[in-house]
This record gives C-alpha cells, structure tokens and sequence, in this order.
C-alpha cells in the first residue's frame, strides 16, 4: 500500500460485493507435466514455500517503504530486531517514482542478509492499473527486474521477486490474468529461477474472485512451479468467515499463498480482522507480511512511530508482541542457521518471573533468561489458571509490560522460552501478582496537556502529553477521561485504550510506563468525531485528579 493512495483501499467495501467462491474449474483440473527446477533456492514443493533443504519457510514480517524513505537504512536491522524473518521492500521502477538501481538493490539485498531476513522486492510503481492513471504496467515491471538480473542472480536463497504490486484496480478486474501470466512467462524466458509472487487485482483484495478462479491456471503456465500468490487483507475482510474462506480456498487446492499486505486499524471503511487473519495463518501455516514498518501518511497503520523502534503504536504491538504475533510464531530461514533440520534439543526453563512496577492495570515481569544449544528466539508469558495456561504476551527480551490488566485482581504468571526451530522449553516457575486498587496514589501529581493535531469530516488526529508533577518517578500509569461529543479512539501509539461509552482508559505502552519526576511522556491517537470535537477537560492519573496544560 502506498501512502498515496491509501484513501483507495477501501472502495471495495464501499461496492459491498461479495467474494466469489471456490476455486474455478482448473483448480480440479490435473496439472501438466514440468520439469522440476533444481532446488537452487526458495521454492515451491507440494503447495508450501520451503528452502533449498525442503525445510518449510513460513513468512512472518513486514512492508518497508524504502524507495519513499530511502535514509531510513537502519529500519531493517530494527526489524529483526523484533523477530520477522522477513521484510517486503517497497522498489520502484521509474515509471511513477524514482528508479532504485542494481547497485542500490544489492545494498538492499545486502542488508537483508545482513540482517538475517528473506527479502521480498516488490515493484509498487503497478499499483491500482486501470484504475490509476499514474500506475505502470507488470510488462514494464518485468522489464525492470531483467534489468537487474545480474543483481539478484544467485540470490534464490535470499529474494523473492514480487513483480508489481497491486498491479490492477476494480476497473476490469478480469484484465489481470493475461498480463499476470505473460509477465511470469517474460522472467522465466530470461532465465530467472526465483520464486515469484504475484498480487491480486482489486488493489490486492481480490474482493471479485479473480485470482481465486484464476489461480490455477496462472500457476501452470509458470514453467518451474515456483510462483506464490499474494492476498492483500484490508476492510474487506472484516469477517472471519471471508478471510477463512479465501485462505482455506487455496490450501485445499495445493496453491501457494502469502498475505502480502493486512492491516487491523479500523477505518472509514470498515474493520479489518486481523486477530482471524493471523490466527488463521499461523494454524494453516501461511505466511503474512503486516503493512508496514513506518511512513504512511496516514500514520493509523505505522507499526513504529516516526521510523522509532522504541515508539511502537498500538498496530506495532499487536504484530510484534499480540497472540500469533511476530514474536511468537516467526522462524528464522535454516539458510542463516535458524530452525535448523534436526534440532530437536528444547531450550531450557527460563529463571523465575519478578514483578515490578504493579499499577492497577499493568506490571512489569522480568526473569533470568534460558538457553539453547543454537539460540533462543523468544519467550511466551502465560497466564496460569489452574491446570491451563493462556498466551498473554511475547517477547524477544527477557522481560515485558503487561498492560489491561483489572484492578484489584490476582494473577498467577509464567513464561516458556522458544528456538528458532519451534522447540519450547519446559515452563518456568510461576509468580504471582495482584494489581493495584485503584485511587490516587501517594507522592503523585500530574498535568496533562490535550490537543488536536490533525482534521478531516468524520475523523481526527490528537496528542496527549501527560507530565509527572510529582516528587518520585511513576512505574506504570492508567489515564482516564471523558469525550463530550460521542468521540472514538479508532487507533492508538503510545499506550493501549479502552473505552465505554464516552469515558476512555489508557495504560501506558512498554516505553511509556516510566515517568520521571518532572518527566513527560506523549501519547498520540486517531479517532472518529462528529461535527464538534470539543476537547476533554477533566483528567486523572492513576486515581489523581490531575491539572489541564
């Protein structure tokens, strides 16, 4: 998704047509005889996308926008730094935007490896053709990845090539399977032997069925086989029947497919599910690429705020840290000695959990970290409730924030470590934890400084700036307020909200938790509004009732 043309995303929510249904008639079809490609690389074996060594390689990261931010060379490494094993590229070929040339390719391909992820290079200039006026073409796409094929041959191990995205709009939808399969046929006659992804039309969402009834057919026209499809997730799925169909759809086919784009912040055309767009790729082993790491223009979908890794937004979380989240489900490739084949070997128990920093809604646990015979990957904490135990966040460090916790409620929590391979360790012991009653706490002052930042009909962007006036630092915090108007919280960075009715609760995200005495600490938001937007006015902090800036 481009930041320009996010405001096109949703029109296909806004014709509210229903998906098609199955698979076309080729998909019962036979597949015609080809001869197997050698496994130089990433390929596609029975359906799935595995590596070289047939060890399955399921994709868990991100979109990178980098031929709009080409400066931004250290967001990689901070997002493997979260986990993904992957990160799709945003390139350009020249027809919209400025060229990315061979020698800025390999330095991106570099830092991908670099950086220990699979990296998916996509040509963004294609998107919304037919629709868009300023979108090229996947035949000149094609042109420009055989322009660089002196670049990416030999790097099958490591790139995908993703020829164009979105390559068509709603207008004629129907036009995108003979360019589709001429542009696959032109890489493949120029000798490229990488998987290749192709996106659907519809602006990705393929909300008509298209590459659905197509699919199979597409698929047999590439000579290798090596060809995976690509599903753009946004406020058409805002069902968890349409997003299990469509994913089922292909599985029970045999075709390979990727979520190459979701997103989950409601919008003005709807609400994308994403907890059943993840949930359902982790349980169908599917791969999904979230959009994206930062710069949209809208920034309702940066997963990090400003390019800051220490400034994750609420989207940011949910993909990282949330259940079937990055954290919790990403294994690195066996090409950089992640889930290596044959390490059964389970880490060791982590060390017991600590709590500290225990508000009313939120605490802190840290516990000595496990070890693994090749490394650790992450570690699950659990909710414990007699013999079961719940998912209640992931991280890559040994400690994490939980936040949206009840007052006045005894916990009991422990953590699991994981390996790259998806060994988990036995579980650690268990702490307990009661949080907080509530009501103000001794030594606290506060003032809070409110403002609109951003307007649009029906929508707003805010910032709130909450300063400890107190005399000790704060380790965790709960913000309440009440709108006057009917506002709504749509999207949050900076801390997590809750809201019933016109009252708002806000528990403060991991780098938000701590605020000095004389400290600030800054929340940002998006919400939904009518024609009067009057600002809140009264605010307390953990009970205090604090003063207005």
């Amino acid at each position: 998704m481009s930041p320009l043309v996010v405001l096109l995303k949703g029109m296909a929510a806004l014709l509210g047509v229903a998906l098609l249904g199955a698979l076309g008639p080729a998909s019962a079809q036979a597949r015609p005889a080809r001869a197997e490609a050698a496994a130089t690389g990433l390929h596609i074996s029975d359906g799935r996308l595995v590596e070289a060594n047939g060890n399955d390689f399921v994709m868990r990261g991100v979109n990178h926008a980098h031929t709009w931010y080409p400066g931004e060379t250290q967001s990689l490494a901070d997002i493997k730094a979260f986990g993904a094993n992957t990160v799709r590229v945003v390139l350009s070929d020249g027809h919209r935007w400025t060229r990315n040339g061979p020698d800025e390719v390999a330095g991106i391909v570099e830092d991908c490896k670099a950086n220990r992820l699979i990296c998916v290079l996509e040509v963004h200039d294609t998107t919304g053709y037919g629709e868009d006026a300023a979108a090229g073409t996947l035949d000149h796409a094609a042109d420009y990845w055989i322009s660089l094929k002196n670049v990416l041959a030999g790097q099958e191990d490591y790139v995908i090539v993703n020829i164009g995205n979105e390559p068509w709009g709603n207008t004629d939808p129907a036009g995108w399977t003979v360019p589709t399969t001429a542009a696959v046929q032109k890489l493949r006659a120029a000798g490229f032997a990488h998987t290749i992804m192709v996106d659907a039309p519809n602006w990705g969402q393929d909300w008509q069925g298209v590459m659905r009834a197509n699919a199979q057919a597409v698929y047999d026209a590439d000579i290798t086989g090596n060809l995976i499809f690509s599903i753009h997730m946004y406020s058409v799925y805002s069902t968890a029947q349409a997003i299990t169909d469509y994913l089922n759809a292909f599985v029970d086919a045999g075709l390979p497919l990727v979520i190459g784009e979701f997103g989950g912040p409601a919008d003005q055309w709807g609400d994308p599910d994403e907890d059943t767009m993840m949930a359902t790729a982790e349980q169908l082993d599917l791969g999904y690429l979230a959009w994206s790491w930062s710069g949209n223009t809208d920034p309702i979908l940066d997963l990090a705020i400003g390019f800051d890794p220490s400034r994750l937004s609420s989207w940011g979380e949910r993909i990282f840290h949330g259940a079937n989240g990055i954290a919790q489900t990403s294994r690195e490739a066996t090409v950089f000695g992640g889930g290596t084949p044959g390490d059964t070997e389970a880490p060791t128990a982590p060390g017991t959990p600590t709590a500290s920093a225990v508000t009313a809604t939120s605490a802190t646990l840290t516990w000595p970290a496990a070890s693994d015979n090749v490394a650790i990957a992450g570690y699950d904490v659990v909710r414990v409730n007699g013999t079961t135990d719940t998912t209640a966040a992931s991280s890559t460090t040994n400690g994490v924030t939980l936040t949206g916790l009840t007052a006045d409620t005894a916990y009991t929590f422990a953590v699991y470590a994981r390996d790259a391979a998806g060994n988990r360790s036995a579980r650690s012991a268990t702490v307990a934890v009661t949080t907080d009653e509530g009501g103000p706490t001794p030594g606290v002052g506060c003032s809070v400084g409110y403002r609109v930042t951003g307007d649009w009909p029906g929508g707003f962007q805010g910032e709130i700036t909450i300063r400890n006036t107190g005399t000790t630092a704060l380790n965790g915090w709960n913000l309440a307020f009440t709108f006057a108007d009917g506002q709504t919280v749509s999207n949050m960075w900076g801390g997590t909200p809750t809201q019933n009715g016109a009252t708002v609760s806000v528990a403060p995200a991991g780098y938000t938790a701590a605020i000095a005495a004389n400290g600030s600490v800054t929340v940002g938001f998006t919400g939904a509004k009518s024609a009067t937007n009057t600002a809140p006015t009264t605010f307390t902090l953990s009970g205090t009732a604090c003063t207005t800036a």
